[in-house]
């Protein structure tokens, strides 16, 4: 059986994403009536996952329906080109297909020029995403991506300043089935590795933040 993981974070700090020893001194940095009058930018954090059961494998990629999964990732960034440092595609299966981890991807409904290198994971910081970056990115509108390293296969990590939630659920609930259950899980109220991998101890009785998607459940 194979068990789906969304799990999704919104309306995070976009300033957050800046560095964390800037000059608190500088003239951005200076309050005035016009900055509190302006919305605060945010953006949303998306992580899929999912393990074979009983077997215990874990890794989005390591699911059964993985390629069926896939094409749902495809129809839901139907209008979205895919950017790669040395690339572009048509759908985001491909680009995942040929990407190596911590590369990143943007998806983008309108042609990008941007310097995808300073954007790939730091492999030697406990940070791993260069945030200044990433936030400057994000400013412009594409989503970010990653495949990032799991147990056994890879995790698919996406950021945008858009919520892309509904874009991912819809798709993805189409897949439902005796073989393949859905979670819908809040990471701000999920933060122990023992509630990440739940399915290991309390698949029956799972935690309240991790909600069961069904067929005929609607947003």
């Amino acid at each position: 059986m194979d068990l789906f993981k969304l799990f999704y974070n919104h309306d995070l700090r976009l300033d957050k994403l800046a560095e964390r020893n800037a000059n608190k001194n500088s003239p951005q940095a200076d309050s005035s009536l016009a900055d509190f009058m302006t919305p605060t930018p945010t953006y949303s954090k998306f992580y899929l996952t999912g393990t074979q059961l009983p077997e215990g494998i874990f890794g989005l990629n390591k699911l059964q329906d993985y390629e069926l999964l896939s094409g749902k990732l495809d129809t839901a960034f139907n209008e979205f080109q895919v950017y790669t440092s040395s690339a572009s595609f048509e759908n985001l299966s491909e680009a995942m297909a040929t990407t190596p981890l911590g590369e990143p991807l943007l998806l983008s409904k309108q042609k990008i020029e941007l310097n995808l290198s300073a954007l790939r994971i730091d492999r030697e910081s406990n940070v791993g995403h260069h945030k200044e970056e990433l936030r400057e990115v994000l400013q412009q509108g594409p989503i970010v991506g990653y495949k990032e390293q799991a147990k056994d296969g890879f995790d698919l990590h996406l950021f945008s300043k858009q919520n892309i939630y509904p874009l991912l659920f819809y798709p993805l609930q189409k897949l439902i089935s005796s073989s393949f259950r859905f979670f819908s899980i809040n990471s701000k109220r999920m933060r122990s590795e023992r509630h990440f991998y739940f399915e290991t101890w309390s698949l029956q009785r799972p935690p309240h933040v991790a909600e069961e998607v069904f067929a005929e459940t609607t947003l």
